[in-house]
C-alpha cells in the first residue's frame, strides 16, 4: 500500500472477507467498507474449517473442507473462488513406527502460505495434532516428520486424549516473515513450539503461561493455547489467547506475561481470538466469553463486547458500540476475528449464530452486515492491491 493511499484510508481499495462456516464458505465484499455483498455459498454443505488468500499472488485461495462422506481434504481455486479443484494428495499421517498408535487425519484445521522466499510453501495443521507441508501449492501435502514422528509427540500432545470439541487441534502456524526456517506452532493441547530449522526439531514456548488443569507446577508442554499471533508491525513481538488468561512475549524473551491481568474482573481474560493491530504493536483485540464453571461458551452475562489495548495489554477498554446490550448468547471461535491492513483498520467478527458484524475503525460503531449464516467458523480479511 502506498503512503498516499494509507493517508486516504483505502478509499478505492476492495476490502473483501473470506468465510467459512459450518455448511460452507461465503465472500463479501466490499469497495467503501459501508455496503457489502455477499456471494452465494461454496460448496454448501461441506464445513470448511479456513479459506485463505495467497498473498503472494493476490488471486490463489485455498480451502480446508470436511466433505461429508468424503472426508478431509483441501481445495484450490485460481480465480478467486470461481472454480475449484481438489488436492491430488491432501495431508495424512505417516505410518507409524516405534511402538507409536496410527493417527488418522479427522480435519485440516489451519492453513498458513510460507514468506515471500518460498513462493509455493504452504503449512497445514490438522486435529488430531499434525503438521503437514505442501511445495508445490497446495497439490500434495507432506507430513512434517519433524512433529508427527517426533518421539515425544504424544506426550507433547497429551496422549492424543483430549476433552477439546471437535478434537485436539494443531492452529496458529506462524512462519517469520524474516527467516521462513522459524516456525511457532500452537495446540489446543499441547502448548507452544518453535521450530528453527524448517521444523525438524520442536523447543516448547510455554514458560510463564497458567496451566490450572495439569496437577504439575509450571510444566514444559500440555497447554491450550487458542490463538497465537505474531505482529505484523514487529515479528519479535507475540500475543496469545490461551484458555488460562491472555499473554504477550517480546523475543528473545522465553517467558509470558499474562496481560489479560488487567482485564477487568468481572469479564475475565479467557476467550478464543486474539486479532492484531497492522501497523502497531501495541495494539490488539480480543472477545472475551464466559470461561466459568462448565464453560458455557457465550459472552458473559449475554453482553458481548470486543475489548481493546493499545499500550502492549497494560490496559483494556471495552468495545461494544452497536453490539446487543442483552441476551445475546453467543460467542467467537478462534479464527473468526481479524482486521484488514487498512490505513484505520477496520475490524470484523463473525459468531457462532451467524452473524458477521464489522467496524470501520477501531473504537468505532459496529454493524451486522450479515445474518442467518451458518455458524462462523474463520474469517479473514484482503485488501486488494
Amino acid at each position: 500500500m502506498s503512503n498516499t493511499q494509507a493517508a486516504n484510508d483505502c478509499p478505492w481499495q476492495r476490502v473483501t472477507l473470506l468465510i467459512s462456516t459450518r455448511k460452507g464458505a461465503f465472500i463479501a465484499t466490499s469497495d467503501d467498507r459501508r455496503e457489502w455483498h455477499l456471494s452465494q455459498p461454496i460448496m454448501l454443505g461441506h464445513t470448511i474449517h479456513h479459506l485463505v488468500l495467497d498473498p503472494r499472488d493476490q488471486r490463489t485461495l485455498l480451502m480446508a473442507a470436511s466433505t461429508g462422506h468424503l472426508g478431509p481434504t483441501i481445495f484450490r481455486s485460481h480465480d478467486f473462488g470461481v472454480t475449484w479443484q481438489e488436492a491430488h494428495r491432501p495431508p495424512a499421517f505417516p505410518p507409524p513406527f516405534d511402538g507409536q498408535k496410527p493417527l488418522t487425519v479427522n480435519h485440516v484445521f489451519w492453513l498458513t502460505p510460507s514468506t515471500v522466499f518460498e513462493p509455493d510453501v504452504w503449512y497445514a495443521g490438522t486435529s488430531p495434532q499434525g503438521l503437514f507441508r505442501s511445495s508445490d501449492g497446495g497439490v500434495n501435502w507432506d507430513s512434517v516428520n519433524g512433529f508427527n514422528q517426533n518421539i515425544n509427540r504424544s506426550a507433547w500432545c497429551g496422549g492424543d486424549k483430549d476433552g477439546t470439541p471437535d478434537g485436539p487441534k494443531m492452529h496458529s502456524i506462524i512462519v517469520d516473515p524474516r527467516d521462513n526456517s522459524h516456525l511457532y506452532i500452537g495446540m489446543s493441547s499441547g502448548g507452544i513450539f518453535e521450530s528453527t530449522d524448517w521444523g525438524n526439531t520442536w523447543y516448547p514456548l510455554n514458560q510463564g503461561v497458567a496451566a490450572e488443569f495439569i496437577p504439575i507446577e509450571n510444566p514444559l508442554y500440555g497447554h491450550d493455547p487458542h490463538c497465537v499471533r505474531m505482529s505484523p508491525a514487529d515479528p519479535d513481538r507475540l500475543y496469545h489467547q490461551n484458555h488460562c488468561g491472555i499473554y504477550r512475549l517480546d523475543r528473545p524473551d522465553t517467558v509470558w506475561r499474562r496481560i489479560g491481568d488487567n482485564m477487568p474482573s468481572d469479564i475475565g481474560d479467557i476467550g478464543f481470538p486474539m486479532v492484531l493491530h497492522p501497523t502497531d504493536k501495541e495494539t490488539c483485540w480480543v472477545f472475551p466469553m464466559d470461561g466459568t464453571a462448565v464453560w458455557p461458551r457465550v459472552s458473559p452475562g449475554g453482553r458481548p463486547a470486543a475489548y481493546m489495548t493499545s499500550d502492549g495489554g497494560d490496559s483494556w477498554l471495552r468495545w461494544d458500540k452497536g453490539l446487543p446490550k442483552k441476551n445475546a448468547w453467543w460467542t467467537v471461535k478462534r479464527q473468526a476475528m481479524t482486521a484488514d491492513a487498512c490505513h484505520k483498520p477496520g475490524v470484523y467478527f463473525g459468531t457462532t449464530s451467524g452473524e458477521l458484524w464489522a467496524a470501520r475503525n477501531p473504537g468505532g460503531r459496529w454493524r451486522c452486515i450479515a445474518s442467518h449464516l451458518p455458524e462462523i467458523y474463520a474469517i479473514e480479511a484482503v485488501v486488494a492491491t
